[in-house]
């Protein structure tokens, strides 16, 4: 009985392996974080420091690359191959599909640097450009462009189209380690290299959506005291956070066609009402000139700007801005990655790499260019001291901003709103996901699993706020992402051999039936 016994806990572990692993992992940063907060802080703050320093221009170029990359995909000989059997249709409507990739894409940060953002470049561009210039603030609308348009899209495609292509058209498991199989083997996926890809995709994951629910916590948590000021301290996100895990979980057990579809239609509506009024009550004919003056600058230096590094200057905005985003999106592509693929079975590449990219980029520079003009258009109200301290202070910029208009209370309960569902559909997505991850790619994981790792992903936002806040998320975003860079160009390298094998099947298909 005793053998029996130990054999089923052996199989048991060994089936299970990248759930425990993984598990363990992020568990054990989490206590690391509460028994040593200074320490985990610090170590994560050399790591950064050291990829700042020595390997920036790595980022950008894997993220140029990336981009490049899915163009040739998108629009050249694949085009037209089929994201699963040439008779199948995608499952949900395309409308839904632009809410739940968009929810889940980009969420809670779209909220929380729309307004600071822009401010921020205006206040301290980079080298070179006057501070509170209108050269200043044609540069801030710019990257805002940049840092919210094809770049972390393209990130989202490679993972997305390589998972999507090999869950329904090869019938392998929605795991980041089925996409190398192609250039390692079959083997080596179902053994220890695949073994230990899953399990750093599968933490990434939980680091990365961590750090987005711990700006969305400071963010909700500062409209409240804003507007009907509740004291903000530890207890207060830890409750704040507690309740939206609740809800997320709740929505996630539901299931994907019930919690996430109806969370996602709703939150598009009311940010698209935000939207709309913020353009409504701000400067309409300034908006509209500076979306299409920023377009302008954004396509005509697009490739300058994508590999903009001065090798004799200090490269401090760089560092802080564009490096940090392009790591931040890296820690989220496995995740959006595999929930994109999930919702987009049916689809051709065209069509996935149209609406994965062009379309949110454009939604996002709409975007930033309505909130950018709105913070802009009231920034001489103000004194250099107090737009400071509004670009230091990214959680409270929105509110103090919003507050300049007629109706500006109604704005910021609007965005507590959206910015709650945010926070809830994308931990509902992740630990929808996550759950994926960790149970072989199983495309409806077991409701223990997502309710085990939406605990993991509330216990670490938690640790984050209180071991720094933001500087957290931008030191352990940068640390965190480094090696998943070598893992997406190797899923370049793996989805270019699996297509064009195909393109050759293809064609050798018709040359027999012309025969």
């Amino acid at each position: 009985m005793q053998k029996t016994s130990n054999k089923t806990l052996k199989y048991y572990i060994k089936d299970n392996i990248v759930f425990i692993v993984s598990m363990a992992i992020s568990s054990l940063l989490v206590i690391w974080g509460v028994i040593d907060g200074s320490g985990f802080s610090e170590i994560a703050n050399k790591i950064y420091l050291f990829l700042e320093n020595n390997f920036s221009w790595f980022y950008l170029i894997v993220t140029f690359f990336l981009v490049v990359f899915c163009i040739y995909l998108g629009f050249g000989k694949f085009g037209n191959i089929k994201l699963g059997p040439e008779d199948s249709k995608p499952e949900f409507k395309t409308t839904t599909w632009f809410a739940m990739l968009f929810c889940a894409g980009m969420g809670v940060g779209l909220v929380f640097w729309s307004i600071s953002e822009p401010l921020a470049h205006y206040i301290n561009p980079i080298e070179g450009i006057t501070p509170l210039s209108k050269e200043a603030m044609n540069f801030s609308i710019k990257s805002c462009f940049m840092h919210w348009g094809v770049h972390p899209w393209s990130l989202y495609a490679v993972v997305g189209l390589g998972l999507a292509y090999f869950q329904y058209k090869k019938n392998k498991p929605a795991l980041i380690s089925s996409l190398l199989e192609p250039i390692i083997g079959e083997s080596r996926v179902n053994g220890f290299i695949g073994k230990m890809v899953d399990i750093f995709s599968t933490v990434l994951t939980v680091i990365g959506v961590s750090t987005s629910l711990g700006m969305a916590c400071m963010q909700i948590c500062e409209g409240l005291n804003y507007l009907f000021g509740i004291e903000i301290n530890v207890k207060v996100w830890i409750i704040l956070i507690v309740i939206v895990a609740c809800i997320y979980i709740m929505s996630s057990v539901s299931g994907l066609n019930k919690g996430m579809t109806y969370l996602s239609n709703i939150n598009i509506f009311l940010a698209i009402c935000l939207l709309i009024i913020a353009f409504c009550i701000g400067p309409m004919q300034t908006t509209l000139k500076t979306i299409v003056n920023g377009v302008g600058l954004y396509i005509s230096n697009f490739v300058s700007d994508s590999l903009k590094l001065d090798p004799y200057g200090e490269n401090i905005w760089i560092y802080t801005w564009r490096v940090f985003y392009w790591a931040w999106w890296i820690t989220w592509s496995p995740f959006v990655g595999v929930f994109i693929a999930r919702i987009s079975k049916g689809r051709t590449i065209r069509e996935f790499v149209a609406g994965v990219i062009l379309v949110p980029s454009i939604a996002c520079m709409i975007w930033f260019g309505v909130f950018g003009s709105l913070a802009l258009n009231v920034v001489n109200l103000f004194s250099i001291d107090a737009l400071t301290s509004m670009a230091v202070n990214p959680e409270t910029a929105l509110y103090i901003i919003f507050n300049k208009y007629s109706i500006g209370t109604l704005l910021s309960i609007i965005s507590i709103i959206v910015l709650l569902i945010f926070f809830i559909t994308s931990a509902d997505s992740a630990i929808f996901v996550i759950g994926m991850m960790s149970s072989k790619g199983d495309l409806n994981p077991k409701n223990y699993r997502k309710i085990l790792w939406g605990i993991i992903l509330a216990l670490f936002a938690i640790i984050l706020l209180i071991t720094g806040g933001l500087d957290s998320v931008k030191t352990i975003s940068v640390a965190a992402s480094f090696p998943f860079l070598f893992i997406l160009i190797a899923i370049c390298i793996s989805i270019q051999k699996v297509l064009s094998s195909q393109i050759k099947i293809k064609d050798k298909d018709k040359k027999k039936s012309l025969f």
